[in-house]
């Protein structure tokens, strides 16, 4: 093929020649045909493609250099007077490349019309935008590409010197697929992106698609994840979340096909998780959950590995290396599972002491921010970590409060539980959640102010029955009665709900809680207890 010994001025983005020779063999073909050049004009690849579309081959060595371009222009044709399309803006985009270039081509094979694209980052909105030329006649095409991509790469350079300033949050976007009832319960946008919030993730766009069903490869639309694909560049943003649980196949092609890293809502909440475990208890147990919840998804990290895996017999290099990491990672689970039984006995010996003594055991559950560690703060004057963020608290905690009489309890804090908890989290915690088998009382924290304060209510009580805990008194408490808007229509909610309406911030509020579980315990409406 001729087109292979071509040159083209490195001035241009084409020449007319080589635009001739592939608007003629299009034509007889009737087929699109594309070339990749160099920087200095020569022909690097030749691509035949379908009649309305064209895919780029892996180029292999050619790889973005530090000023974020690939060094390659993609020229290619389309038959007849058709412009560039979304397919074409995904390539230039996905591939960094210095420039792409359609020549629409006429019924008599010749080249028509120019339409050429760039890559435009902004250094201070940090998005890199796409610039589309206005077409032009295939004679007409500028000698101005060196000028243009020195331009544009002072332009990257300035937006990466941007991206040093803020440094310390990574930018991601968030993606939602709405489901039928049948596939899963309503997953809350507006609390992931709360969590990526909690976790130091910027958000910066959600994406949200209706589906009879998941795509069993990419869980969303190809249209969609196109879409994605671009924004994603131009927004210049290093994760995907997905708002629902992946399978270890769509995350692998998901990477794959982004060049992204690819998380879900549990990769998220765990994340959180690893940066609230401050105990040695606590960071085991989040330890573990990692470790069971990333092991079937081994191959996808291991990308490099696992392509090669699979030869004769199965015994390539790389899947020799999975076989030993999936190894290390089953020996280090069930470490994981000795050293948590072995703190799980001297947790129990801990409850036996306390039963023997006859201190009742008094434990504040609820959702995730609902005000728990500000309670037992206020109540026993303790300084358990309280913030307004999820999963503030992640290690259990106990503090002893005093009644008269010589009285006491036990009031332990416990990790907050959320909408649809990942199994993984619950199986790794369930050690310690199993505490609250032993509790005398349950005080469940609600946040008064939520908007989804009934599905709250829900998914703890869902949670309890799930440890079998359905059969230990509790109370229900609504917290933050300061931050209601009326705060007479709160307690009338309270009220409904047979709730006890509090602030946690403010110890005179907390009275009546303080009576109940008196009442509850001992059997005594008044208490006279102080409150620190």
């Amino acid at each position: 093929m001729r087109l292979y010994r071509r040159r083209v001025p490195p001035e241009l983005p084409v020449s007319y020649d080589v635009a001739a020779e592939m608007a003629g063999l299009s034509r007889r073909l009737g087929l699109q045909v594309g070339v990749l050049l160099s920087r200095k004009g020569v022909v690097e690849f030749v691509v035949v493609g379908e009649a309305a579309r064209i895919t780029i081959p892996d180029t292999g060595r050619f790889r973005a250099s530090h000023e974020r371009l690939r060094g390659l222009r993609f020229v290619h044709t389309h038959l007849g007077d058709v412009p560039i399309d979304d397919e074409d803006l995904t390539d230039l985009i996905k591939l960094r490349l210095d420039h792409l270039g359609v020549v629409t081509v006429t019924r008599d094979g010749e080249p028509d019309r120019y339409h050429g694209a760039w890559l435009q980052p902004d250094a201070n909105a940090r998005v890199i935008r796409r610039q589309v030329d206005p077409p032009r006649s295939i004679h007409g095409v500028r000698p101005d590409l060196q000028d243009r991509l020195r331009e544009i790469e002072v332009a990257f350079r300035k937006f990466d010197d941007g991206k040093a300033v803020a440094v310390g949050r990574t930018r991601a976007m968030l993606v939602h697929v709405e489901l039928p009832a049948r596939f899963e319960a309503p997953v809350a946008v507006d609390e992931t992106l709360e969590l990526a919030k909690t976790a130091g993730v910027d958000v910066v766009e959600v994406f949200t698609q209706k589906r009879a069903q998941p795509d069993v490869k990419t869980f969303i639309g190809k249209g969609k994840l196109d879409e994605i694909l671009q924004r994603s560049v131009e927004s210049d943003v290093d994760l995907l979340i997905f708002n629902q649980e992946l399978a270890p196949g769509q995350v692998k092609a998901l990477t794959e096909i982004t060049d992204l890293r690819v998380i879900d809502r549990t990769m998220l909440i765990l994340d959180i998780f690893v940066q609230r475990a401050l105990s040695s208890d606590g960071k085991l147990q989040v330890e573990l959950a990692q470790l069971k919840y990333r092991l079937p998804r081994l191959v996808q990290q291991t990308g490099a590995l696992s392509r090669l895996a699979g030869g004769i017999g199965g015994r390539g290099p790389g899947e020799t290396k999975l076989e030993e990491d999936r190894r290390r990672i089953r020996d280090r689970i069930k470490l994981l599972e000795r050293q948590l039984e072995t703190l799980a006995k001297q947790r129990r010996e801990t409850r036996k002491r306390r039963g023997v003594r006859g201190v009742p055991v008094v434990s504040l559950v609820g959702y995730t921010n609902a005000g728990k560690s500000t309670l037992l703060n206020t109540l026993t004057g303790a300084d358990v970590r309280a913030k307004n963020e999820l999963f503030s608290t992640l290690d259990p905690t106990a503090r002893r409060l005093r009644f008269p009489d010589e009285r006491e309890i036990v009031l332990t804090d416990t990790v907050g539980f959320i909408e649809h908890l990942p199994p993984a989290i619950l199986a790794a915690f369930r050690a310690t959640l199993e505490e609250l088998l032993d509790a005398d009382l349950l005080i469940h924290v609600v946040d008064l102010t939520s908007p989804r304060l009934e599905r709250h209510i829900e998914a703890v009580e869902q949670v309890l029955t799930d440890l079998e805990l359905t059969d230990v008194p509790r109370l229900l408490v609504f917290n933050k009665l300061d931050l209601a808007d009326d705060p007479d229509d709160a307690r009338s909610r309270a009220a409904l709900h047979g709730a006890i309406p509090i602030s946690a911030r403010h110890a005179e509020t907390t009275r009546p809680l303080i009576d109940e579980m008196a009442a509850k315990l001992w059997q005594s409406r008044r208490t006279g207890v102080e409150i620190l």
